[in-house]
């Protein structure tokens, strides 16, 4: 094994970076760019795939330039990336052929509601641990190909290729057109909808279901083997891991045995648990799914809470209110005052994830009086997070048995002392925040440097974790046990404001005209807002 230093991308919601790491899990350079946020369509969010790979292109020199290094000492690439997110491109150009898709969107509402109409969910729940919901790529699949049916009957030919982030970006490195490998790895699998979480294939009845030709899918592989090898400014550098963005934070922040627990916080936050080598049971609040699988060795699982929205209700504060000028100000205004003066934040603006799973629920603000301020309202924003990652910790508590003796943390909002004092305090338990917070590129790294021997094994990666800061839980019992009931009774206000539709099948919707300001997307209307230009609160996601 050749190299200096293991490179790993993490291709995000926001932002796409690119850094360095030594053999000590340092890092040696950060180079990062944003993209552009398309919002075409109330509940609508996509992105321009072609626009990240051109970033992934001029990222490489940036990041190579800082540490002082050439491709040639580069021992292994890593990929981690926002999970969920679908494109559809054409084998032959290369260029993408809609949208991409994101894990926020909710376009797909008809689709998941016809297959829930038609009895399939106890069926999809048993074979993918997934319920049936507009969070999972392959009702985005579906959707892309009932726009346009020529795309199926190509597709069904292998002429269209389908991917997430990763995918898109490993057979863009590795050649495109010239020979480009079309893999993706076991954990962005079973966010699709479409793998059987037992046996880690692509499940013929979920193709059945959602009307996806096999032919334009990719080959499943582990988190840590060579996918294949890099060209371009990257030539000659093994591709040798891939993980979804809170898989990899997870594999970074060394969670690798059972009941080791991270928590993710960025655009929205994401829990993950450690359950070991057997598969968990399906729960009706919280996601099992693959936390990694290394080369042929068994998988490991994991349950999930994800939550929609906690780093881009700052943002909405910032760009919408107007309330603060950057992210980082809603700490000292929410210190302005000394409580939430009993107001309440649910931040539901596109439905809630887990535990409550209601994609017809809407964001509300409740107990406002005369004497709430902007401090307060900042104030319950940061709340809303504790409280959305204690809802989800009772839920593993309730339905798994499991009860966490600590919280691992990462992403941007964890610079914020006054929210992570706050999850402290919400959960009862320790929250540690590791030295090096970019634990998502940093797992990417680890499963890459771990399959070219760059590092020996898993405990060589135990040592080199950290921490940085410790928050303590301070709060009076009684005091906890208020608020937790105030901001039930706050959820309960938001829950199907939507009123749900009459159960039908999914219509086809007419094809969306190719935009002029963007010919390289088939399907991408102009933007109509954006989220605008400050660095992502979560560099994870």
């Amino acid at each position: 094994m050749n190299g200096t230093v293991v490179a790993a991308i993490d291709q995000g919601t926001t932002s796409t970076r690119l850094m360095l790491f030594d053999r000590q899990g340092r890092t040696l350079s950060l180079a990062q760019r944003e993209h552009q946020q398309h919002f075409p369509q109330p509940g609508w969010v996509q992105h321009d795939a072609d626009e990240i790979w051109r970033h992934v292109g001029r990222l490489v020199p940036e990041a190579l330039e800082q540490a002082g290094v050439d491709a040639r000492q580069v021992a292994a690439l890593g990929i981690a990336n926002q999970r969920e997110t679908t494109v559809v491109w054409d084998r032959t150009t290369g260029r993408s052929l809609g949208p991409a898709i994101t894990w926020q969107d909710t376009r797909t509402s008809a689709i998941v509601d016809g297959l829930v109409a038609r009895g399939e969910a106890g069926r999809i729940v048993e074979t993918t641990g997934l319920h049936p919901h507009t969070y999972f790529a392959g009702p985005r699949l579906r959707w892309l190909l009932d726009q346009r049916p020529e795309l199926r009957e190509r597709a069904a030919r292998g002429e269209v290729l389908f991917g997430t982030m990763e995918t898109w970006l490993i057979w863009n490195l590795t050649g495109g057109v010239d020979g480009g490998v079309h893999v993706t790895d076991v954990t962005n699998a079973s966010r699709t909808m479409m793998m059987d979480l037992t046996t880690l294939t692509w499940d013929d009845t979920m193709l059945d279901l959602l009307d996806v030709p096999r032919a334009m899918l990719p080959e499943i592989r582990s988190n840590a083997e060579v996918y294949g090898t890099a060209v371009g400014r990257l030539a000659g550098v093994p591709i040798a891991g891939a993980l979804g963005d809170q898989q990899a934070a997870l594999f970074g922040q060394t969670c690798f045995s059972p009941g080791d627990a991270k928590c993710t916080y960025g655009t929205g936050a994401f829990l993950l648990v450690n359950t070991g080598s057997e598969r968990p049971r399906p729960g009706r609040t919280v996601l099992p799914t693959i936390a990694y699988a290394l080369g042929d060795d068994a998988p490991v699982y994991a349950v999930e809470g994800s939550i929609a929205m906690t780093g881009s209700l700052v943002q909405w504060l910032r760009d919408s209110l107007e309330l603060i000028e950057t992210a980082p100000q809603v700490e000292t205004l929410a210190r302005s005052v000394d409580d939430n003066g009993g107001c309440y934040i649910v931040p539901a603006f596109s439905g809630l994830f887990a535990p409550r799973w209601d994609p017809g629920a809407r964001g509300t603000i409740v107990g406002l009086t005369s004497y709430i301020r902007k401090g307060h309202i900042a104030r319950a924003a940061l709340e809303a997070t504790a409280w959305q990652t204690w809802e989800v910790v009772e839920a593993i508590r309730h339905d798994l048995g499991l009860t966490l003796e600590t919280l691992r943390v990462d992403g941007g909002m964890t610079s914020n002392h006054l929210l992570m004092q706050y999850v402290a305090d919400a959960l009862d338990v320790p929250v540690e925040r590791p030295l090096v917070s970019e634990t998502v590129c940093l797992g990417a790294a680890y499963a890459a440097g771990l399959t070219v021997g760059y590092w020996a094994d898993l405990n060589t990666l135990s040592h080199h974790r950290h921490r940085a800061a410790v928050w303590r839980p301070q709060m009076d019992p009684a005091v906890r046990a208020h608020e937790s009931s105030q901001w039930n009774r706050a959820v309960e206000h938001a829950l199907g404001w939507v009123p749900q539709r009459p159960p039908a099948a999914a219509p086809r919707a007419e094809r969306p005209t190719r935009p002029p300001e963007s010919p390289s997307v088939a399907a991408l209307p102009p933007a109509t807002s954006s989220l605008g230009t400050e660095s992502d609160p979560d560099p994870g996601r």
